[in-house]
């Protein structure tokens, strides 16, 4: 029996592919596979999954015939992972040896839904440690009980998928596939619904994922009009909330945080193409026009500053209709292993989130 799955998406990381796969391979076990998911590279990073297929005890290769995006391809291994547990890795990220026995011995442990760890990120030759914001550790807890409060960050603020390990009953009630057509801040809807809906989690101090940041093929580093994705992908966690038998106590929060990624965006507005720069304030105008206004004003007042100064002038601008979403063709992947090629499969949807908080 598979005990876990890693689902590992590649896209056109040949310079730090190398280092993400002796990391896997100083973490295999024979319960352990690995899904190795080609996101349609165009460099050399094709033939390093090819050599690690053969060099990488249960990993098995799956690829893309396009492009489509860090979502979708998690969203393919998730589709063909057979663990009890299942975790993700980022195809520039790397691991600590046996870091991944040691989540598997605490999940055993805890019984939970699923489990959050921190991080180390790293910049250059800079080090940070990034502990989960929860108030105890190696506890296990309601996942609703963490969301808030509404002013300080909270676990719903940690979206890091691979920060963490996710048992299998989770997949089987649709909780772990990532929203359709979302190029950037997909693990926004997808952290919320799993605090909403799963029952229990804990959080552990484990550090063994090792974070790569300022890459510069990562779409926080890019200017481009995807990275406009993050105002469908939190429209997405208002209107889920909203439904929520709790709206009145969680919309506070997901309004706050919202208000946090605009003002974050629009910020650091230079770095976007003039055109892109224009849509995100149309954008942005109409987002905070689409939020409910009572609730709105309320986390405005509570941010003071700036900020809600910023926000109150951009919700007065016409506001712009929001995004529409891509075509849902379905994606074609294949699937290999150092001893069988498989079938053809058919996967669904949608990368980074910038780290801010409410």
């Amino acid at each position: 029996m598979v005990k876990l799955s890693v689902v590992v998406p590649f896209y056109n990381v040949q310079t730090y592919a190398p280092d993400t796969l002796t990391s896997l391979r100083a973490n295999a076990r024979e319960d352990v596979e690995f899904l190795l998911v080609d996101d349609c590279s165009s460099d050399g990073t094709p033939e390093l999954l090819e050599r690690a297929v053969r060099d990488v005890p249960g990993a098995v290769l799956l690829r893309h015939e396009r492009n489509e995006g860090l979502a979708t391809a998690r969203n393919t291994g998730l589709d063909a992972a057979r663990g009890e547990y299942v975790t993700f890795l980022d195809g520039d990220d790397w691991l600590s040896a046996g870091y991944y026995g040691r989540l598997v011995a605490a999940m055993d442990e805890l019984g939970c839904d699923f489990l959050r760890t921190g991080h180390v990120s790293v910049s250059g030759r800079s080090r940070k440690v990034r502990g989960v914001p929860v108030p105890r550790l190696g506890e296990v807890l309601d996942p609703r009980d963490a969301i808030l409060p509404a002013h300080r960050t909270t676990s719903v603020d940690y979206p890091y998928a691979w920060a963490g390990i996710y048992h299998r009953r989770l997949l089987e009630r649709g909780l772990l596939h990532f929203p359709h057509g979302l190029r950037t801040a997909e693990d926004r809807p997808w952290i919320w619904k799993l605090h909403r809906e799963a029952e229990s989690f804990a959080a552990i101090g484990e550090l063994g994922v090792f974070y790569r940041r300022g890459v510069a093929t990562s779409l926080t580093q890019i200017g481009d009009v995807r990275q406009l994705d993050f105002i469908r992908a939190f429209d997405q966690v208002i209107e889920e909330t909203a439904k929520d038998r709790d709206a009145d106590l969680l919309l506070p929060k997901a309004v706050r945080t919202y208000c946090a990624l605009i003002s974050h965006h629009i910020g650091g507005i230079g770095r976007f193409e003039p055109e892109v720069a224009r849509q995100l304030k149309a954008m942005s105008a109409g987002a905070l026009r689409r939020m409910p206004q009572g609730v709105l004003d309320e986390a405005l007042t509570s941010m003071g500053g700036d900020r809600a100064t910023l926000l109150r002038k951009l919700r007065r601008q016409r506001p712009a209709p929001p995004p529409a979403a891509p075509d849902p063709t379905p994606v074609s992947v294949s699937v290999s292993t150092a001893e069988t090629v498989a079938e053809p499969v058919s996967t669904t949807a949608a990368t980074r989130s910038p780290e801010v908080a409410a």
